[in-house]
């Protein structure tokens, strides 16, 4: 096992994720790669008063900033650590992003997060790590995580 994905949502479950991933990486000596899927951009950008489409990407710009920043702390701990770690922050579609993302990087695991929930909220909305499952070719491990209420 030489390449581990861990999807990130920089929430509060984010650290577990990476500590699963970090024992992991150190028993095999792997390559932990964390990734963070930024919405793409936005096909319109409406026009209101005050704001327009320099705007718009101005704002957008300073979230990736700093989702970009977050995502490079996170790796730069798990390198102080001695663990090789690469930060990804991509924008596009979640689960499309992930499956091209394990191809091109050749990921031997993914390590993503499951929240406990009721019967009605599976029955309309499915979560990411239900649709990596899906389409994932390699194994994924799910990590047990706290339900927010």
């Amino acid at each position: 096992m030489k390449n581990i994905l861990i999807p990130v949502e920089f929430d509060t479950n984010t650290q577990k994720l990476i500590d699963t991933g970090s024992l992991l990486a150190e028993k095999f000596h792997s390559k932990i790669w964390l990734i963070h899927i930024a919405a793409p951009e936005p096909d319109f950008v409406q026009y209101t008063s005050g704001t327009g489409p320099n705007n718009e990407r101005e704002a957008r710009a300073l979230v990736l900033k700093k989702e970009r920043k977050i995502i490079q702390e996170y790796s730069d701990a798990l390198n102080k650590k001695s663990i090789d770690s690469t930060a990804l922050l991509v924008q596009g579609q979640t689960i499309e992003t992930i499956m091209e993302k394990v191809d091109t990087l050749h990921i031997d695991l993914i390590i993503t997060g499951n929240n406990k929930h009721g019967f009605i909220y599976k029955l309309f909305i499915e979560s990411v790590s239900d649709e990596i499952i899906k389409k994932s070719k390699i194994p994924v491990l799910l990590v047990p995580l706290d339900s927010i209420p």
